[in-house]
């Protein structure tokens, strides 16, 4: 089982790619975190932000690996604990099935990327920069997989 990270974005500060990195080294390779940067469209003063956000979502779509399940990261959808993100790693993992989550860009993710959904995750009801996201889920799913193993990491 993979988890891909599917991104807008592609030029990130050294900080977010340093500590995305430490944690996405961190899982082993039955849960390995794949980063896909998908390029942000271009805003202007006259940019329909519309268009703009559906051909962000046709580029995250078209890397969606076949039959994976997929997951919107959403203000809108579920927050969910650590525990919980534990159990369904676990599930995920036990299916094999590949997971895609998608992270949407400055102005949110296409209606396109929310429908091929299967469920929406809310990091947080907070306003989060997507380059911080990468971060955090980053270190939340290593923090689930050591929750997972029993490991020491995770205290509550």
């Amino acid at each position: 089982m993979r988890l891909h990270l599917i991104s807008v974005g592609t030029r990130m500060p050294a900080w977010v790619k340093e500590a995305y990195h430490d944690f996405a080294k961190r899982l082993p390779h039955e849960c390995r975190l794949i980063l896909h940067e998908v390029e942000a469209g271009k805003r202007g003063k006259n940019t329909d932000v519309k268009r703009l956000i559906s051909a962000e979502g046709e580029r995250m779509l078209a890397v969606i690996p076949k039959n994976a399940l997929c997951i919107a990261l959403d203000v809108e959808g579920v927050q969910w604990n650590s525990e919980k993100l534990a159990g369904a790693l676990n599930n995920w993992m036990a299916s094999g099935e590949d997971v895609a989550l998608l992270v949407g860009g400055a102005d949110g993710l296409a209606p396109a990327c929310l429908q091929r959904a299967t469920s929406r995750w809310s990091l947080s009801q907070l306003t989060m920069p997507h380059m911080l996201v990468r971060v955090v889920l980053a270190e939340q799913l290593y923090r689930a997989w050591s929750i997972g193993r029993g490991l020491p990491y995770h205290r509550a």
